[in-house]
């Protein structure tokens, strides 16, 4: 009888442990969502920024040109 009561409170702390940890996990995976839902990472840059590609540029490569040009360099 004992140690049925031993097992029983030692499966009761892990199930405690457990909730406890998964409790605290999902408030702070909340709290980092919401630290990070308010940041704008599409912005329009400020400063110097300059444009990387063109699209209307006169001498413009079709896609094909285009994806050799990615696989052979990985740009």
């Amino acid at each position: 009888m004992r140690k049925w009561i031993k097992t029983t409170g030692e499966v009761m702390k892990v199930f405690i442990l457990f909730t406890g940890f998964t409790v605290l996990f999902y408030y702070a995976m909340i709290w980092i969502n919401s630290e990070y839902e308010s940041y704008h990472r599409y912005d329009k840059p400020e400063g110097a920024a300059i444009k990387v590609m063109e699209m209307d540029q006169p001498n413009q490569d079709n896609w094909q040109d285009r994806l050799i040009y990615f696989y052979q360099n990985g740009e």
